[in-house]
């Protein structure tokens, strides 16, 4: 079947149309397709959750920022309290001297570039707890320990003990004593002390320790006995004149007087040639003299024979009160 000319034409033509219109929709689609805004990104850390506000009282702050667009990013710090040291995403905060308390650090970034500005904001807290009391000094218990066993003429020992005080405190030491020299130990806790010649005297050893910033001292003292009471053998003469004999009981009788409490002994010693009443004879004048001429108290006399020697001897003796008496 034949169409005409002019009906082919009215079928063919919304073809056509068609053909030429659906490039050009598809180039307007191209056209306006929508761009997608990614922000930057941004976090804040410290090293530090809490510190005390004294002296050097810092905390690290660190920012990490990323900008998509790969444009270079600008820091602003600021803080509630204290102050930023440095710039750029990492700074110290100095929180020195500030009371006790909650405080805040924050950082806001910009980023940009000819498509305009873009900004992010963040922040970190930390607490500012109140400064320790100051350590106060204090001495240890500081204690000497005195010798007991005390020998006269014989250095003796004393030691020390010390404890509690200052905690970390180095103690040093330093001693004295009233009287003998320290021969061991100065410097150190314990000390040796000659007493060569100090019976009858009170030695006292003080301890100044340092180190505490304190007088930390501390005292002992012990008496050095006198050597124990004896006997003495004052004189002793043969059968001499009685004018001689004299001479040496005046001595004996000062000695006597000078110690009331002392013991006179005579004693004498017969010859192997003595005549019987000879030692008799001595005894009395002897104790005559002492008495009526001298005014020792005859009870405070004792007369003792001894045994013969080749001669006649008299020995005078000065015993002290509680001692044990010559024996002949």
């Amino acid at each position: 079947m034949f169409r005409s000319p002019g009906r082919l034409l009215g079928y063919l033509m919304p073809i056509a149309l068609a053909a030429l219109f659906l490039p050009a929709q598809a180039s307007a689609q191209k056209i306006t397709k929508t761009a997608v805004y990614v922000s930057p990104s941004l976090s804040l850390t410290s090293d530090k959750a809490s510190i005390t506000g004294c002296a050097s009282a810092q905390v690290n702050l660190k920012a990490a920022a990323g900008s998509p667009s790969g444009n270079t990013t600008r820091y602003r710090w600021s803080t509630s309290a204290g102050q930023i040291v440095g710039n750029g995403p990492a700074v110290v905060w100095d929180l020195s001297g500030v009371a006790p308390g909650v405080y805040k650090a924050f950082i806001d970034i910009e980023t940009g570039g000819a498509d305009g500005e873009c900004q992010a904001f963040t922040s970190t807290s930390v607490i500012v707890k109140p400064c320790p009391p100051p350590i106060q000094p204090s001495c240890p218990n500081v204690e000497i320990v005195c010798p007991t066993d005390i020998v006269i003429d014989q250095p003796l020992t004393f030691r020390s003990t010390a404890l509690g005080g200052t905690a970390g405190a180095i103690p040093t030491y330093n001693w004295t004593v009233s009287a003998g020299t320290i021969i061991e130990g100065q410097g150190t806790s314990s000390i040796r002390v000659d007493t060569t010649g100090l019976a009858g005297e009170t030695i006292k050893a003080s301890l100044s320790m340092g180190g505490y910033n304190l007088d930390c001292s501390a005292s002992c003292a012990v008496s050095i006995p006198f050597p124990p009471a004896k006997c003495r053998k004052f004189d002793e003469f043969p059968d001499i004149s009685r004018n001689d004999e004299k001479a040496r009981l005046d001595n004996y009788g000062v000695e006597l007087q000078n110690d009331p409490t002392s013991t006179a002994y005579v004693v004498v010693y017969p010859g192997r040639a003595t005549k019987s009443g000879d030692v008799q004879k001595h005894s009395s004048r002897v104790i005559d003299y002492l008495v009526n001429s001298r005014g020792i108290d005859a009870r405070r006399i004792v007369t003792l024979v001894g045994g013969a020697r080749d001669e006649l001897m008299v020995d005078l003796w000065i015993c002290p009160q509680g001692t044990k008496p010559p024996n002949p």
